[in-house]
């Protein structure tokens, strides 16, 4: 029985009590006091038109002062319920029959992965296997998450006691676990789920690293620190030195720059083809970041998008005739990077940064070892006392995305040439970040959801380190640049190496037998190209 109906009964059962003996005492009080006997059906008659404060029939005066009291008290008490009875009683109780009534137990379904507990790590999770028709249950022991997990259009499945939560799922028919509740929840439910014999695949997220190794040994095939994760990815986008850009390229005599192409930009719009940037330039576009995607495929098809980020290779010369022709200054190559937000995912990034030999700056609310400068990142003033318009780049690792959304703002309007990395919690949020301005963001969601689509749909994740790679090729015939298949293969030629020496590359170039090509493309990509033919 519902909560509310239980109310509703014993409100009921109350004010049945209270007319019966409100009559009571006016029919003693009437007989004793008033000289005026009235019946027990009189009585209980004027003890519901006073309690209802519908009004009096024949009895309308009292002369004993006891009667009057009574009157008055029962006529405020019926005025006091009608207040008290709708908001407390009568609408929690309509609101019980309209809401719909979350499952105590999961539907028959076999196969299926068991989610414990909804949140953003789980989030893409779930999207992945509906795409993929793999049955998934979420398990909540709060009936408002729970709710709320339905309300989003996923299957849930309430339970009110933790020790039950794996009773309600159909466990020993599922294909999978995934735990997503605290640690020391996560760890008490994977050991109970080994006890009940369950042989599938258990995974759990984890808050504390050092809880991984425990938490397998609890019984979870394994276990992810996805904030981590992010943090990783986040300090790797944003420094070289941790992730080097093009590998291999090293020695090679040019330079890698990379450039915003402004809405306002000449070539916006426009094919590498149509736009004539790299023969009237002489520089090579070896990539561009769209969002958190890098498009290393940089053929004359690709168009140049407003907002995106070029990169860049070429001597010095060509790369100033490029940033003229795009009508942009080159991101900066120094100064300190600025953290935004000291939590778990902020001091990763700060840890990562700085063990790279990087220069880095802390803004955080509250003072901390590690904070360099303490006060809002929402507050433009404090973003001038750390000296944005100096940094490298800002990464926002905010735990609030409303609070990211915000920041990005506010960071794009103090320094509009200062990239912009952001952490995001939900996936959904991506969008209106970029809107916002972001150069780069990366969800936890998008991050656990590919972690474990590719442990439980067979597929490989997509890597996050989506650099490109330099590689030297011998040519063993003669023939002419043009006539090269390095374009199909999504790949830009550098440079070429003959003798020792390194020759310039135009489109009339002929390549001799001996020449040493170095091919810059994403990974994949190099490892296909065949120049044997």
């Amino acid at each position: 029985m519902h909560r509310s109906t239980r109310r509703l009964l014993w409100l009921v059962a109350g004010l049945l009590l209270f007319l019966i003996a409100s009559a009571l005492l006016y029919q003693a009080g009437m007989a004793r006091l008033e000289g005026k006997p009235r019946t027990f059906w009189d009585s209980f008659e004027w003890a519901a038109e006073s309690l209802s404060t519908t009004g009096y029939g024949a009895d309308s005066h009292w002369r004993h002062p006891a009667m009057v009291v009574l009157v008055v008290v029962v006529q405020f008490a019926g005025v006091f319920l009608v207040f008290l009875i709708v908001p407390i009683f009568l609408v929690p109780f309509l609101e019980e029959r309209f809401e719909r009534r979350v499952p105590r137990i999961a539907p028959k379904m076999a196969n299926h992965v068991i989610v414990y507990r909804y949140g953003p790590a789980v989030e893409t999770l779930l999207q992945n296997l509906a795409a993929h028709d793999v049955a998934s249950i979420v398990v909540e022991t709060d009936e408002t998450a729970a709710r709320a997990v339905l309300e989003r259009g996923l299957p849930a499945v309430f339970s009110r006691a933790e020790e039950d939560a794996l009773d309600v799922c159909r466990l020993p028919f599922a294909r999978a676990l995934v735990a997503n509740g605290r640690d020391e929840e996560n760890a008490a439910l994977i050991l109970r789920a080994r006890q009940m014999g369950f042989r599938g695949e258990m995974f759990a997220f984890v808050e504390e690293p050092a809880h991984r190794k425990p938490m397998e040994l609890a019984g979870a095939t394994a276990a992810y620190t996805p904030r981590h994760i992010v943090a990783a990815a986040l300090a790797a986008h944003a420094s070289d030195r941790i992730s080097p850009r093009m590998p291999g390229a090293e020695d090679l005599p040019l330079e890698r720059r990379e450039i915003r192409v402004a809405a306002t930009s000449p070539l916006a719009g426009l094919t590498l083809g149509a736009s004539n940037l790299g023969a009237a330039s002489g520089a090579i576009v070896v990539g561009q970041w769209m969002r958190n995607r890098l498009h290393a495929r940089c053929d004359a098809a690709m168009v140049v998008e407003p907002g995106s980020i070029l990169e860049i290779a070429g001597d010095a010369a060509s790369l100033d005739r490029a940033a003229a022709m795009i009508g942009s200054n080159f991101l900066r190559r120094s100064g300190p990077y600025l953290i935004a937000g000291f939590g778990e995912v902020g001091r990763k990034v700060h840890e990562l940064l700085t063990d790279a030999g990087e220069e880095v700056r802390v803004v955080e609310r509250q003072s901390a070892p590690g904070v360099d400068i303490i006060g809002n990142v929402l507050d433009s003033s404090v973003l001038q006392r750390a000296s944005l318009h100096e940094c490298r780049a800002v990464v926002l690792a905010l735990d609030s995305d409303d609070a990211t959304l915000f920041a990005t703002v506010i960071a794009r309007d103090a320094a509009p040439d200062v990239p912009v990395i952001a952490r995001v919690n939900h996936s959904r949020n991506i969008d209106n970040i970029y809107r916002a301005g972001a150069d780069f963001a990366l969800s936890i969601s998008d991050i656990s959801g590919e972690m474990l689509s590719s442990r439980l749909l067979g597929h490989v994740a997509r890597s996050r380190d989506e650099h490109r790679r330099v590689e030297r090729f011998t040519v063993r015939s003669s023939r002419a640049l043009r006539d090269m298949p390095l374009r199909q293969y999504g790949c830009s030629l550098l440079a070429i190496e003959r003798h020792g020496a390194f020759i310039a590359v135009t489109a009339d170039t002929v390549v001799q037998s001996g020449d040493q090509l170095y091919v810059c493309g994403a990974a994949e990509a190099v490892r296909d190209v065949d120049l044997s033919s």
